[in-house]
């Protein structure tokens, strides 16, 4: 087995990380170092085992962030919804109003 300095495997994961559309494969190809040897330093990099399969804590916690920008945005939405309908239903209350016309249904032929 080969043994590769610390400073290598250290350039070889940003190296990676620093090309976005870069695969592992096409990284350790360019290296000339095994596929899952990269892996395996990417997976300690990120402070994992060689074997685990799990996403790493600081993308988890970017993918949780997102989720909390949109949940944020959604509730949002949702309040001015709530708001309008609020609006419309007052205005439905009004005297004058027809029911046929707020239901938007053609006037009673007489």
């Amino acid at each position: 087995m080969k043994h590769y300095p610390a400073e290598f495997k250290a350039d070889a994961v940003a190296l990676y990380r620093s090309r976005p559309g870069a695969t592992i494969k096409s990284v350790a190809g360019d290296l000339g170092v095994n596929t899952e040897t990269l892996r395996n330093w990417i997976r300690a990099a990120d402070g994992r085992r060689p074997g685990a399969h799990s996403a790493p804590p600081a993308a988890a916690q970017a993918g949780v962030d997102d989720v909390q920008v949109e949940l944020a945005a959604a509730r949002k939405r949702i309040r001015e919804l709530e708001e309008e309908r609020d609006i419309l239903r007052k205005a439905a209350r009004r005297p004058g109003i027809s029911r046929q016309r707020r239901a938007g249904e053609p006037l009673p032929v007489r």
